[in-house]
């Protein structure tokens, strides 16, 4: 199986239709898929990792492999409460925390800001285009992210090292996001990634020509109501080579009430002889107008 490519330049023409679908099924059907023509520089996408990689060598490599995880590893004990993973978490929004890293450039902090900005945008655009297939306002997602600040936006930064016995440990263990909208900037040369998909396991290859890889969280789910699926999701330890996995993640604000959209709910706690009675008059019509008439019944706390 291919995983699906949304290819963002032919919603522009005559296949916009088409992407759309593609898109929707890649939400419904998969909970994943890679962006192409996403407007992301890619000039600054390659400076992003290797100033990353960089910083991981310099400043991060020789404590992780100095850890008691590594210890426990070269013991030949089984590590099933940690990963095998070297990670930091930037906050953007609404509060910075990039210049709080330690030992951090002032030249990877303004990388990756600029990089932030352009794929805050991506984020947005995703986000009207889910909007626009589920047949909701475009601005549906980023009004109910925003609570009174805004969304919440951040990046996990992760090398996941080579691994001298990747059978005793995972990279990351099997976990779905918790927040909206993942976008994945990911090593082009090591695998590791994998996602469940009808019941078994689909190793994501490197991304090519970066390609931006996309998966779906928790509160579009919730959002959705349940139509488009949050995925498990794992990273293998891996012997060759480390991996390297920028997520930046579209999170509703922490004060943001989610809910699924009204427009996507079906009536509920009707008496059904309310609804015989509204059906004794409406057979022969479009069942969806009755259905809004019962959400409205209910809405407003009375039968009949």
């Amino acid at each position: 199986m291919a995983i699906p490519v949304i290819d963002l330049a032919e919603l522009h023409g005559d296949r916009r239709s088409k992407t759309m679908t593609s898109l929707h099924e890649a939400c419904e059907k998969w909970g994943f898929f890679q962006v192409d023509n996403h407007g992301v520089d890619k000039k600054l996408m390659e400076k992003v990792k290797e100033m990353v990689n960089d910083y991981y060598d310099e400043k991060l490599k020789e404590k992780f492999y100095e850890s008691e995880m590594t210890k426990s590893l070269n013991k030949n004990e089984k590590i099933s409460d940690m990963d095998w993973e070297c990670t930091f978490f930037i906050c953007h929004h609404p509060n910075s925390n990039i210049n709080q890293i330690p030992n951090i450039t002032k030249q990877l902090c303004e990388t990756m800001e600029e990089y932030i900005a352009q794929l805050i945008k991506l984020a947005e655009t995703l986000s009207e285009l889910i909007c626009e297939n589920l047949g909701l306002d475009h601005n549906h997602i980023k009004q109910t992210f925003s609570g009174t600040k805004g969304p919440s936006i951040g990046t996990k930064v992760a090398i996941y090292p080579q691994c001298p016995k990747p059978d005793l440990v995972r990279g990351l263990r099997e976990h779905t996001d918790a927040g909206g909208i993942i976008l994945l900037l990911q090593d082009d040369q090591v695998p590791g990634l994998e996602f469940l998909k009808d019941g078994q396991w689909f190793r994501i290859p490197p991304s090519k020509n970066n390609t931006i890889f996309v998966n779906t969280g928790d509160q579009i789910e919730v959002v959705s109501n349940g139509k488009y699926k949050s995925v498990l999701h794992r990273v293998m330890a891996e012997k060759q080579g480390n991996r390297l996995s920028i997520a930046t993640f579209y999170n509703p604000g922490s004060d943001a009430v989610i809910s699924p959209a009204p427009e996507l709910l079906y009536p509920g706690n009707y008496q059904f002889g309310d609804y015989l009675k509204l059906y004794s008059t409406t057979k022969f019509l479009e069942k969806g107008p009755r259905f809004e008439s019962m959400k409205t019944t209910m809405v407003n706390g009375h039968h009949g």
